[in-house]
């Protein structure tokens, strides 16, 4: 990451855990002593409605407080709304587009006709039935994030995951969820 702003733009649905994401990337900064905002934007929707949540990252003050309408980076939680909203929306061409996919890149490049962009994808809904027992696949996406932007290795998000949920999460909701991380690292897939 450069001395720039990185705005990023996640998309999911209420209850996906997106929000949970964009706040533990902005507190993650913090180890590289970046400059964070992280905020969701919605309104009274109820779990499973459509919300976007946001993170600005910056290795310098920010003064700018509104929604992020040009990111760098979008991250599609809910592999559903790519029937319904445009993700490439600000997304300049040089932009990053990461979905929950167990599609090839290449392959949701051609379904959504996407031009320009790098897109990612990883099954993070599989990763996180398989090491949680449920659909929470903010976890994954977020190692995947990490990686691709390099902001923290993978060892480094790990040790802050692990001090952090160990505070609010049982040993085995910790354990998972740095088996999600861990697994995100290795298998998210890029054109």
């Amino acid at each position: 990451m450069d001395t720039m702003i990185t705005e990023i733009r996640w998309h999911a649905r209420g209850g996906q855990g997106a929000v949970t994401a964009a706040k533990t990337l902005a507190e993650m900064s913090l180890t590289k002593n970046m400059f964070f905002q992280a905020f969701p934007e919605y309104g009274p929707e109820r779990m499973g409605a459509p919300i976007q949540c946001f993170n600005r990252l910056s290795e310098k003050p920010m003064s700018i407080y509104c929604s992020v309408t040009e990111p760098g980076i979008v991250v599609v939680v809910d592999p559903s709304l790519l029937e319904t909203i445009d993700i490439t929306e600000g997304l300049d061409r040089d932009g990053i587009i990461i979905i929950n996919s167990d599609k090839e890149p290449e392959v949701i490049r051609q379904e959504l006709e996407i031009d320009g962009r790098k897109i990612y994808t990883l099954d993070a809904t599989r990763i996180s039935m398989e090491t949680l027992g449920r659909f929470m696949p903010n976890i994954p996406l977020l190692g995947a994030l990490l990686k691709i932007t390099g902001l923290l290795t993978r060892d480094e998000a790990a040790a802050y995951l692990e001090e952090s949920f160990n505070k609010k999460f049982s040993p085995k909701v910790v354990e998972g969820n740095l088996a999600a991380l861990r697994r995100a690292f290795e298998e998210v897939k890029s054109e």
